[in-house]
């Protein structure tokens, strides 16, 4: 049986962090995905469809790079995923400014959110996706905090304008569901889906 090559979709090195720690062997390919979220969509459909299309669009990339050799391209599994912190169907995404990310921590402060995470496995024309949802319940945040936590540059490209992994840990007071989902990869569901092309570790 050929062995099929796993490539992640993402440059996120969370995500890259997180698919090692399965001890499972993955190359990243990374493609420009529109990332706007259509009218009246809902998050959960948002999200689901934006790691649909990342995978579609790695898939594509890879495919027209091994069209000379159809065994090769029959091989490649792409694995995409992409992350929303919501808080009644509005989405927060990563922060344009520090007054932006303010916002979004005075809205997140002594305030429950969720995290979704949808996660899509594309292996020749079979397309999975699972979606993982974890609650998190953000204790009260000072302006002072939010200034710091600012300066310490972590949180600007992070959905929600923080890290779960990083200095944001102590500002959380609840978090019900998969840890790491919040930090950009539900493993739970991502060895599920391996386990379909029977490239989990279990």
């Amino acid at each position: 049986m050929p062995i099929i090559t796993l490539v992640l979709a993402s440059g996120s090195p969370r995500r890259k962090e997180l698919l090692q720690s399965m001890g499972v062997e993955f190359s990243v390919h990374v493609t420009n995905t529109d990332e706007s979220r259509h009218d009246g969509e809902h998050a959960e459909d948002f999200v689901v469809r934006l790691a649909r299309d990342k995978a579609r669009a790695a898939f594509a990339s890879l495919v027209d790079d091994a069209a000379s050799n159809t065994s090769k391209a029959d091989n490649i599994a792409i694995l995409a995923a992409d992350t929303i912190v919501v808080q009644s169907d509005k989405i927060f995404g990563k922060p344009r400014d520090f007054e932006h990310a303010s916002a979004m921590w005075r809205t997140l402060s002594a305030n429950k959110h969720q995290v979704m995470t949808a996660v899509c496995l594309m292996h020749r024309d079979k397309l999975s996706i699972k979606l993982g949802v974890t609650d998190v319940e953000f204790g009260s945040i000072t302006q002072e905090q939010m200034q710091r936590y600012w300066d310490s540059n972590e949180p600007q490209d992070k959905a929600g304008a923080y890290a779960i992994q990083g200095f944001a840990s102590a500002w959380v007071k609840l978090i019900h569901g998969s840890y790491s989902n919040v930090v950009g990869l539900p493993l739970r569901e991502v060895n599920e889906l391996l386990a379909t092309i029977d490239r989990n570790w279990l």
